[in-house]
């Protein structure tokens, strides 16, 4: 078993164990994020042999926008330009995933016109932001189970929860962003609620048989954070929760923290939570050399790579990786 051989995420066949990252790009519209022409090339340029392909993070509401150039699903208006999208890539052969995400505490009132919302009132971007109420929270989740309707309607082949690099649900599950003491907060338990009612609502939605990943922020790297042990549970509630795959990657730390360096930096978490779940899981982190990839999946410590600023330095990373391979 390498890189080039085939696996499923619940009924999706990929083709290899390839998977672009999500990573911004700013191609998006700038002031409504709307699919646009460079965006698409951007993705299909890169769609050669590439296993799948997630896209960056979009935004399920105004006030979870994190910057201009930002994808967006809030809006059923936005849909015809996502089915481009998907079928720009798909038409490459290869099928594409898209990552919903909402920004919290870290998004700005000089762009979403309103102070940024968060699990709790302490500062964790440039501003101090309004603590969610209870309700406000159950209609979060509706708000990304309609994204994930959006995303159905669109025709992607895969739908990714963003939970990772100090963004909303991350917020909730790192008990340095989130100090509340009603039943979001405090225990593990109580801090992973909100994720896991919202992979619950999007998976009531799209089905038993749709392929669902969550980006997981396993460790925030910073004393008092989330640590591994804390994404170990996680995962496996994940799981029961209806989570097909899990994308293991930094929390508050982000994706590239400056302690970690080497090729696979997040490997050594994402075989922790393999051997602690069910799931498909995925690791990466800093790999640009295609031998490295194929070697920590032989050696089954994640069942699939993400592959990100690779990428974007090359677009035929993929392709040029099976060239590579097949040679030796």
């Amino acid at each position: 078993m390498g890189l080039f051989d085939s696996i499923k995420i619940n009924s999706l066949e990929i083709k290899n164990r390839i998977l672009m990252a999500p990573m911004a790009t700013g191609l998006a519209g700038e002031q409504k994020g709307e699919v646009t022409d460079k965006l698409i090339k951007h993705y299909a340029d890169r769609a050669e042999k590439t296993g799948i392909i997630i896209t960056e993070h979009n935004y399920i509401e105004p006030v979870g926008r994190l910057h201009k150039g930002q994808m967006g699903i809030y809006s059923d208006s936005l849909t015809p330009g996502l089915k481009k999208l998907v079928k720009a890539v798909q038409d490459c052969g290869t099928p594409i995933g898209i990552q919903i995400s909402h920004a919290g505490g870290v998004a700005s009132s000089s762009l979403v016109g309103q102070p940024p919302v968060a699990p709790s009132s302490i500062p964790g971007g440039k501003e101090t932001p309004r603590e969610l109420t209870e309700s406000q929270i159950e209609g979060l989740v509706e708000k990304f189970g309609q994204a994930a309707e959006r995303a159905l309607t669109a025709g992607f082949d895969l739908i990714e929860i963003h939970g990772a690099h100090g963004f909303l649900l991350n917020q909730f599950f790192s008990p340095i962003t989130n100090k509340r003491k009603d039943n979001y907060g405090g225990s593990l338990k109580n801090r992973i609620r909100f994720p896991l009612q919202v992979a619950k609502r999007i998976r009531e939605i799209v089905g038993n048989d749709f392929p669902l990943e969550y980006r997981l922020g396993s460790v925030d790297l910073t004393p008092g954070g989330i640590t591994l042990e804390d994404s170990e549970v996680f995962a496996k509630e994940l799981v029961w929760a209806g989570i097909n795959s899990i994308n293991v990657s930094g929390g508050l730390c982000g994706a590239s923290p400056p302690s970690l360096s080497g090729e696979g930096f997040f490997i050594p978490q994402a075989e922790a939570i393999k051997k602690a779940g069910k799931a498909i899981v995925i690791g990466g982190g800093g790999i640009t050399t295609p031998e490295f990839a194929d070697k920590v999946i032989k050696e089954k410590r994640v069942d699939m790579v993400f592959i990100g600023r690779a990428f974007l330095k090359d677009p035929k990373w993929a392709a040029n990786a099976a060239k590579k391979l097949k040679k030796e």
